[in-house]
């Protein structure tokens, strides 16, 4: 057995960004940019008014000053002409500040009376204003690579662009192996269960910006297995679901080289998820996943993941690890990292984390009642409440 960093080094290594495409921004949220995005525009365009009021000019900004309104200036209607000593221009939030003014007085400091307004009250501090550039000027770059959030996609529409360079979305074809399977909403006999892998690992790649495809169940027999394997043509990774361990059942470990595959490592030091393997079959990568639900799962955090964000050319894809401070005592550890399944809570200074009772692999409720994974080296001593513990998001 290797242990899990050494295993995630390796599948990193089965990896490489995949090609880039252009897409409108109306389809980017979530990809990740692959080149930088220059603003083509100052933002504002033009010094704008922060108010409702009227703009004028320097010398007439104080209290008590009686001055002619001129016309109005409206977000979209700039006014043509110049302000100038003695005059007034009504103007609106967000409209351009016409030339000559350097300032604007908020309505509810001012009296108006037909065309002429009194200035009641001046803040000599504050010219509300917002000034040509003041967010970002031509030029200013979007540094890529980043998966773009909608802050982003604001950001690259003021900008002025309608469409991004990003990498191709990784298609990923799923094959959940078993006798024992049958699809959600199917009958099963007494001896069978629900195959509900599937659907949490397809999720997990489309929130991480993958396209999954849920491939046929395979059975337990080797043509069947082989025939579901031969429909991820056209995948970018393959990821399978059970048949990873030592049985005589297991197809994928004892027949993988009849199947196609060579594997790079199988069995890993870690609990949950031990029988992990991952290799290539043909040119396309293949990662195995174990088939209990919280070993493919933690194992789908610790390497699926990551090979997808590298995939889309993200340079750092391997989760970072947090603090917390451990809310019960926990046992000590033995020759398996574990990442035990755990429940995070917001507290000062640090958060506190919760482990699950039962550790049991095969529990999905624990799984859904999980948003974090406590970390356990291997031969780590037994850890006390308050304790300051390492943990992923999960």
């Amino acid at each position: 057995m290797i242990p899990h960093e050494e295993a995630q080094a390796k599948v990193l290594a089965l990896v490489s960004p995949l090609s880039l495409e252009t897409v409108p921004l109306r389809e980017a949220a979530g990809r990740v940019l692959a080149e930088p995005v220059r603003a083509e525009r100052d933002q504002p365009p033009f010094d704008a008014s922060v108010m409702d009021g009227y703009a004028i000019t320097s010398p007439d900004r104080q209290a008590g000053a009686q001055l002619r309104v001129i016309g109005e200036a409206g977000a979209g209607h700039a006014h043509a002409g110049r302000l100038s000593q003695g005059e007034a221009l009504r103007i609106f939030t967000g409209a351009p500040v016409p030339a000559g003014a350097d300032a604007v007085v908020p309505q509810e400091d001012t009296r108006r009376d037909g065309m002429q307004v009194t200035l009641i009250d001046v803040d000599p501090a504050t010219s509300y204003i917002r000034l040509r550039g003041g967010d970002f000027a031509v030029g200013t770059t979007l540094a890529a690579p980043r998966r773009l959030s909608s802050a982003d996609l604001a950001l690259i529409a003021a900008m002025n662009h309608a469409e991004v360079r990003v990498h191709r979305r990784p298609v990923v074809a799923i094959v959940a192996t078993g006798d024992e399977l049958v699809m959600p909403g199917e009958p099963p006999r007494p001896d069978q269960i629900v195959s509900a892998n599937s659907y949490a690992l397809a999720a997990m790649i489309e929130a991480e910006g993958g396209i999954a495809r849920i491939l046929p169940l395979a059975r337990d027999d080797f043509d069947a297995l082989r025939t579901v394997l031969d429909l991820t043509t056209g995948a970018d990774l393959i990821v399978t679901i059970g048949g990873a361990s030592v049985g005589d059942h297991d197809l994928m470990s004892q027949r993988g080289e009849d199947l196609g595959l060579q594997l790079e490592f199988h069995r890993i030091a870690l609990r949950p998820g031990k029988p992990l393997m991952a290799g290539r079959r043909g040119n396309v990568p293949l990662l195995g996943l174990p088939g209990n639900p919280a070993s493919a799962m933690v194992c789908a955090a610790l390497f699926l993941l990551p090979m997808l964000r590298a995939m889309q050319g993200q340079p750092d894809p391997l989760p970072r690890p947090r603090t917390a401070r451990l809310a019960r005592d926990v046992a000590a550890n033995g020759k398996r990292a574990h990442f035990m399944r755990a429940t995070l809570e917001e507290a000062e200074p640090l958060p506190l984390l919760h482990p699950a009772e039962s550790q049991d692999s095969s529990l999905i409720a624990v799984l859904s009642s999980s948003n974090a994974l406590l970390f356990r080296p291997i031969d780590d001593a037994e850890r006390k409440a308050g304790e300051t513990v390492t943990w992923f998001p999960f």
